[in-house]
């Protein structure tokens, strides 16, 4: 079983290149060592968005485990030095896997 977060962005106006940069620069080497995966991530230029998906071996209770060991390690800290806010507004659930009659994949 594997728990899936999704989590969607509104970024602050100027910032999308920055933040991108910044996300792929330091997210696919945080999260999997910390014991996620990163699922998915897209960008939505025209409407200052960015989306991701980071899923964990587990169950909810699993998942925010291994999340409250990441969000205090200092790899997070160090991840975030001088580096000014970047996200205006975000959403962020547990989503649930729908499975699609006849879809391959």
């Amino acid at each position: 079983m594997r728990t899936i977060q999704l989590r969607r962005y509104t970024l602050v106006d100027g910032e999308y290149d920055a933040f991108l940069a910044w996300w792929d620069e330091w997210m696919p080497r945080l999260r999997p060592a910390a014991g996620f995966a990163i699922e998915f991530a897209y960008g939505l230029r025209e409407s200052n968005e960015f989306v991701w998906a980071v899923s964990a071996e587990g169950d909810r209770e699993a998942f925010l485990a291994i999340e409250k060991t990441y969000l205090e390690s200092p790899e997070r800290a160090a991840a975030s030095v001088g580096v000014p806010q970047r996200i205006s507004a975000h959403d962020i659930r547990f989503a649930d896997e729908v499975r699609v009659a006849g879809a391959t994949g």
